[in-house]
C-alpha cells in the first residue's frame, strides 16, 4: 500500500485533517527550524492521521498528570484547552489562517499578564474575561501577545519562531503539545524572567486552576520538562540600540574612614568596611574574638568584638548591640573612648539587661516568589521560634515559598491587623515584631 502526504483542508474541522495540521506543525522542515529526526516522523504521522479518518476515532483520552516535583503551591498543571476562537468566543474564524501579529513590546506583554494576575482571573476553557480572551492556558497568551482572537497551544506556533533555550526573554513562551490528547494534555507557559544565574529556574506565568498564578518553576517544567519547546511572538518590536553612553569620570576613592551605614554590616554582609571594622577592633584589643581573621565577611567574631567595645564605652542596652553605629564607628577609627579591657579584667555589670538584637531589616524586595537568600531562611526560623511554623512540611529553607507566605501572614493577624497590613509578606514593623 502506498500513502501520499495530502497537505490538509485549514477549513476542514474533521478529525483527520485536524491530526495532518497536528503532524504537520511537529514536522517542520529541518530549514524552517525543525529537527532532522521530525522528517521520517512525518509520514508515520500521516499514515496515523489516514487510520484515524478511516476510524472516524478522535483523540485518545488524556493522561493523567503527575504532580510537580518539589510543587510547594500545590498546583497541579491540569488545564485544558479550548478550540481557536474570536474574542468572546466568537466563531467568525472560518480557517486558520496563519494570522497578522499585532505589533507590541515585551514590557506591554508582562503589563497584560500582570492584569489578569492581579485581578485573580478564574481558570476556564469555556468562559472569556472581560477583554474577550478565553480563560484557559492559550487564551492567556493570546492575550498576552494581544493576538486578538483565542488560539490553542497547537495554532500559537503559527505567530511565532522557535528559539534556543539561551534566548528566552521576558514575554516568551514555553509550549508542550501532546499529540494523544491535544486539548487536555497540552500547555502553555509565559515566560517571566530566569531566577538564577543557571538558568535552571524561572519566573512562569501561566493559566492554571484555580487562576491566574506565577511561581518559581524549574526548566522547562515540573513535568513532561522534555517536549517543552521556547517560541518567540513574531509581532515583537525591538527597540533601536540605545547609543553608547559617555564613560563617566572614575569615582574618587572612597574615603575608608567615613561611616558606610549601619546597613554594611550584619548578617550576610560582605565588604571592606566589615573587614575595616574588625581591624580596628583588633587595634582595641579585640583580636581574642577572632580564631581567623579579621576578613570581609560578617561573623559572630565582628558582632562579639564589636559588642565588648561598646560595652567598654559604658554603654547598654541596644546600645550595646554588636552592630556598628556612627558613634562605635568615630570612636574606633579616631582612637577615641576605652579600650576593651583584657580577657581577665571582670566586665562591669550592666546596668539593665541588655535588649536581644534586632537583625537589620533587608528591605521587602528580599522576600517574594522566586526569592533565595539568607533572609528567607532567617525570616522562616523566627516564624517557628515563635509558634508559627506549623505550615512548613520541610524547611525552613532559602528558597521562598507558600509556607513562609502563610505563616507570616498568620503572624501579622496575631497582631491584630487586616487587609493589606496581612498580606504575608514582611515589612519594616513585621520584622521588628518578629524579631524584638
Amino acid at each position: 500500500m502506498e500513502f501520499t502526504e495530502t497537505p490538509p483542508d485549514d477549513g476542514c474541522a474533521c478529525p483527520g485533517c485536524g491530526a495532518r495540521r497536528r503532524a504537520r506543525l511537529h514536522a517542520a522542515r529541518t530549514e524552517d527550524g525543525g529537527h532532522r529526526a521530525a522528517r521520517g516522523a512525518r509520514r508515520a504521522a500521516v499514515l496515523l492521521a489516514t487510520v484515524t479518518t478511516v476510524l472516524g476515532g478522535a483523540a485518545g483520552a488524556g493522561t493523567a498528570t503527575a504532580r510537580a516535583p518539589g510543587d510547594s503551591s500545590g498546583q497541579i498543571p491540569d488545564a485544558p484547552q479550548g478550540e481557536v476562537s474570536g474574542l468572546y468566543g466568537a466563531q467568525s474564524l472560518g480557517t486558520r489562517l496563519r494570522a497578522a501579529t499585532p505589533a507590541t513590546t515585551r514590557a506591554e506583554v508582562m503589563a497584560r499578564a500582570e492584569r489578569w494576575l492581579a485581578r485573580h482571573v478564574p481558570y476556564s476553557m469555556t468562559s472569556y474575561w472581560s477583554d474577550g480572551y478565553r480563560q484557559d492556558c492559550s487564551g492567556f497568551v493570546s492575550m498576552a501577545w494581544g493576538l486578538g482572537s483565542s488560539q490553542t497551544t497547537w495554532t500559537l506556533p503559527d505567530f511565532a519562531d522557535r528559539i534556543a533555550p539561551a534566548e528566552l526573554q521576558p514575554g516568551d513562551v514555553l509550549l508542550h503539545n501532546n499529540p494523544a490528547d491535544p486539548g487536555g494534555g497540552s500547555h502553555a507557559v509565559l515566560f517571566g524572567g530566569w531566577t538564577d544565574a543557571t538558568h535552571t529556574r524561572y519566573t512562569a506565568y501561566e493559566q492554571t486552576r484555580p487562576a491566574t498564578l506565577t511561581r518559581a518553576t524549574p526548566y522547562a517544567y515540573w513535568n513532561n520538562s522534555g517536549s517543552y519547546l521556547p517560541y518567540r511572538y513574531r509581532g515583537l518590536n525591538t527597540p533601536a540600540p540605545a547609543p553608547a553612553p559617555t564613560p563617566a569620570p572614575a569615582p574618587a576613592p572612597a574615603d575608608p574612614d567615613a561611616f558606610p551605614g549601619s546597613g554594611a554590616f550584619g548578617p550576610g554582609k560582605s565588604n571592606a568596611r566589615v573587614q575595616r571594622l574588625g581591624e580596628l577592633l583588633v587595634r582595641r584589643g579585640g583580636g581574642r574574638f577572632y580564631q581567623v581573621g579579621p576578613g570581609p565577611a560578617w561573623g559572630e567574631a565582628d558582632r562579639r568584638a564589636t559588642e565588648a567595645f561598646q560595652l567598654a564605652q559604658g554603654w547598654r542596652g541596644t546600645e550595646a548591640d554588636g552592630y556598628p553605629g556612627q558613634d562605635t564607628w568615630d570612636r574606633l577609627v579616631h582612637g577615641t573612648g576605652q579600650d576593651i579591657p583584657p580577657a581577665t579584667a571582670p566586665a562591669p555589670p550592666p546596668a539593665t539587661p541588655p535588649t536581644p538584637a534586632v537583625p537589620p531589616f533587608p528591605g521587602p524586595a528580599a522576600f517574594g516568589p522566586g526569592q533565595v537568600n539568607g533572609y528567607v531562611q532567617q525570616l522562616g526560623e523566627q516564624l517557628v521560634r515563635k509558634g508559627f511554623g506549623h505550615y512548613y512540611t520541610v524547611g525552613p529553607s532559602p528558597d521562598w515559598g507558600e509556607a513562609d507566605r502563610l505563616g507570616t501572614q498568620a503572624f501579622q493577624l496575631a497582631q491584630g491587623w487586616r487587609g493589606t497590613e496581612a498580606d504575608g509578606y514582611p515589612g519594616q514593623d513585621t520584622w521588628r515584631l518578629l524579631f524584638g
